[in-house]
């Protein structure tokens, strides 16, 4: 490859050299046809005679610019001629004036067309310039000076006969000059033409070449052996098909000793290998963001599969706009294997890359649209209103219908709104069978039952999550064989959640299911009910159920019990076991080093168990651990994440509320832009109805599109992602390992793709 690149480079450069000087000499003989054609009209010779001296003639008839007054004035008389750039004419004349002293008489003319330098390339407008002077003194004076100034010097012809032979003699070497040059680059197209068929394949070939030496020289050379020894990770599942590999490759490289492969062990922690497909790439990539699992951590990418698109929908909750969602992902999916969408722009691309993760969103998106019972602002009406309007409406005045404040035509007459009572007989006919009740689209509170709904909502679907986040941590405590984080460090958080926060949960279901429309207005707030938990008033409330308070003092001497078990269980756990005690419920036979060097793991490296029978071993490693165990950095690490915790399980509850806000927004942005669209457009009369109708829909679209569903949804998206990364995430993920890359061409590192020097 080396020998036929460098063949290819020596004639490519002869070609080039040599088309670029017939190119210079075509632009030079074009620049001498210019000057000839115009010098022609500067001096007018009509015989054909040398220069002598003689006395000066009476000069009162004759011009100047004759060449046979020229002659009679006794010099000699002689011609400079070429071509000066535009915009140093005026300096050029100037400077032939001073130098000469007026004994020369410079004539020129611009060019009609503009001509390419034949030194620089550069097309610019020149100027023909016909020097005539006295003496050749002088002319070497304007020689020098033309040189100065760059000026291309051609010779001038002394009679018409002479100008005409050259005039001719151009037109012949240019006619010939085009058809070299033609030639020429037709040779230079067909040798870049060839070379260009194997550009991309030795491109692949000296990457891949690059790629194996790179990795060549990260392996230890061995003298003695005169071999490579290379250091790597492979996952255990991989280890048959690595020795099937080496062998093959020794069988087919005939090499006279084979390569071989041993596992060694080590104390260092591995990196983290998760496979994905085309399905669960784009949610692992989303936890990858915050940061890549440590070894063998519980993974939150299986979980976010659902609960990503899920809380994405509790904001974006509209079946029409997660319809079209849907629509737009599933065409993405469908179209996978085209071309043009993996190598498009990067927005595009961005898109596509993401499409099972928009195919959810728009999924989900429909579903809590349904639960809404939203679509464009609008509500479907399906499975028909549990409420009946005509229940509330009587003609007659009686007294018992009276007190239940009945319809009667005068109210009906003179009321703005009306007022529906379920509590009176046939009015509420039961709940919706799926979402909310279509009339409440037709409800002026209807913001206020909703904004009810969906707060209680959030924040029951947010204390779940936290809460489940906080489970997931039992599982890598239990892995890790660290059973004490379970009893110090986990069961306290979730005794400090759900005694608070939990029993929130508690009284939101219990006050839906124990009151009633007839009932409701005797329903203690539950807010207020929250609050009293804390304060312990001196009067005696109503309250949700009977023996409320003695559950709440118990909950709340619960929690309080928790929280200095949560601050100083594990450190005082930890002193206990590096001072030579013994663990209860935890063997040091198989434990995996996960954090290298934490003081966590130096205590425990430092409580060996009796059961193993090294006693010897044991004192070594005391010896070694005592000066490192620093139980005040410990102390401080686990105050840290105390407080932390304790005030994040306030904070991140009111940040789940953003749930119920991004969800109201949503709504109100549909229901503003069909109001001043859609609702304008199907008002106009039928006249102008239908011509107007087409253009406002085809606006409403736009907006919703733009607005609602890339503005809007970038909004949730973003929002869905804080809430796994701080809210979830932040309970058991830690994130701190390293991605395991292994060596593969289609993962070829920037280095040798954009490296424009191969080597």
């Amino acid at each position: 490859m080396q020998e036929q690149l460098q063949k290819l480079e020596v004639e490519l450069r002869e070609v080039t050299k040599n088309k670029e000087k017939l190119r210079k000499n075509l632009l030079e003989l074009v620049e001498y046809t210019h000057m000839l054609r115009i010098t022609k009209t500067f001096l007018k010779r009509n015989v054909e005679f040398e220069p002598t001296y003689e006395e000066f003639p009476a000069l009162e008839n004759d011009s100047l610019l004759d060449y046979s007054c020229m002659q009679r004035l006794g010099a000699k008389l002689g011609f400079v001629s070429g071509l000066i750039q535009q915009g140093k004419v005026e300096a050029f004349e100037r400077m032939l004036w001073r130098a000469c002293k007026g004994y020369t008489i410079v004539t020129y003319a611009e060019l009609d067309e503009s001509l390419e330098d034949p030194e620089t390339g550069e097309v610019i407008k020149w100027y023909v310039f016909l020097i005539s002077f006295w003496g050749e003194q002088i002319g070497h004076k304007v020689k020098k000076i033309c040189d100065c100034y760059h000026c291309h010097i051609y010779p001038y012809p002394n009679t018409a006969e002479e100008r005409r032979e050259i005039q001719e003699g151009l037109n012949t070497r240019i006619q010939d000059l085009y058809t070299v040059l033609h030639k020429t680059e037709d040779y230079l197209r067909q040798v870049l033409c060839k070379a260009a068929e194997s550009v991309c394949s030795r491109v692949v070939q000296v990457r891949k070449m690059k790629a194996i030496y790179h990795m060549l020289n990260m392996c230890s050379f061995d003298v003695t052996n005169k071999c490579l020894i290379a250091e790597v990770w492979c996952p255990e599942v991989d280890l048959p098909g690595l020795r099937r590999a080496l062998e093959e490759g020794s069988r087919e490289s005939g090499a006279t000793i084979p390569s071989f492969m041993n596992t060694i062990p080590t104390k260092e922690t591995p990196p983290t290998l998760i496979r994905t497909n085309k399905f669960t790439e784009g949610f692992q990539n989303i936890v990858d963001a915050y940061g890549v699992g440590s070894y063998r951590e519980v993974n939150p990418a299986l979980f976010t599969i659902i609960t990503f698109p899920f809380l994405f929908a509790v904001m974006f909750g509209d079946f029409g706009h997660g319809f079209v969602m849907f629509l737009f992902a599933l065409l993405l999916v469908l179209n996978e294997n085209h071309p043009k969408l993996s190598q498009s722009q990067e927005i595009l691309r961005m898109f596509f890359n993401g499409r099972y993760i928009l195919l959810l969103m728009g999924l989900f998106s429909v579903y809590t649209g349904l639960i809404y019972n939203d679509c464009f602002s609008k509500s479907v009406n399906i499975f028909g209103s549990g409420w009946n309007v005509s229940a509330m409406y009587s003609s007659s005045h009686s007294e018992e219908e009276h007190k239940m404040v009945l319809w009667n035509d005068s109210t009906i007459r003179h009321s703005r709104t009306l007022q529906l009572d379920p509590n009176i007989p046939g009015v509420f006919r039961g709940p919706y069978p799926f979402g909310i009740d279509p009339i409440w689209n037709l409800a002026t509170n209807r913001l206020t039952f909703l904004n009810s709904f969906k707060m209680k909502m959030s924040v029951i679907l947010g204390i779940i999550h936290m809460t489940f986040g906080v489970t997931l941590g039992i599982f890598n405590h239990l892995h890790f064989r660290k059973k004490f984080n379970i009893y110090l460090v986990s069961v306290p958080e979730i005794l400090f959640m759900l005694c608070i926060f939990g029993y929130l949960i508690f009284m939101i279901i219990y006050k839906w299911l124990a009151y009633s429309a007839e009932t409701s207005r005797e329903a203690p707030s539950i807010l207020i009910e929250f609050i009293n938990m804390f304060l312990f008033p001196s009067s005696e409330t109503h309250g949700l159920y009977p023996g409320q308070a003695h559950v709440q003092r118990v909950l709340l001497a619960l929690t309080v019990l928790s929280v200095p078990v949560l601050f100083l269980g594990k450190p005082l756990f930890l002193l206990w076991l590096h001072n030579g005690r013994s663990c209860f419920g935890m063997s040091r036979s198989g434990y995996t080093l996960v954090r290298k060097d934490s003081e966590e793991e130096v205590s425990l490296l430092g409580s060996q168990d009796i059961e193993e029978g090294s006693n010897r071993m044991e004192e070594g490693c005391r010896e070694v651990t005592c000066e490192e165990f620093n139980f005040g950095e410990i102390l401080m690490t686990q105050t840290i994440h105390s407080i932390e915790y304790c005030l994040g399980c306030i904070s991140n509850t009111a940040s789940y509320l953003r749930l119920w806000a991004l969800s109201l927004a949503h709504a109100q942005l549909s229901d503003v832009l069909w109001a001043m669209l859609m609702r304008v457009g199907l008002r106009v009369d039928t006249t102008y109805g239908v011509l107007l109708l087409l253009p406002v829909m085809a606006f409403f679209a736009v907006l919703t599109i733009f607005i609602l569903l890339v503005m809007e949804g970038l909004s949730a998206f973003l929002h869905a992602i804080r809430l796994h990364w701080v809210e979830f995430q932040n309970k058991f993920y830690v994130g701190a390992g390293t991605k395991f890359v292994p060596f593969s061409f289609s993962l070829l590192s920037s280095k040798f793709s954009n490296d424009d020097n191969i080597a």
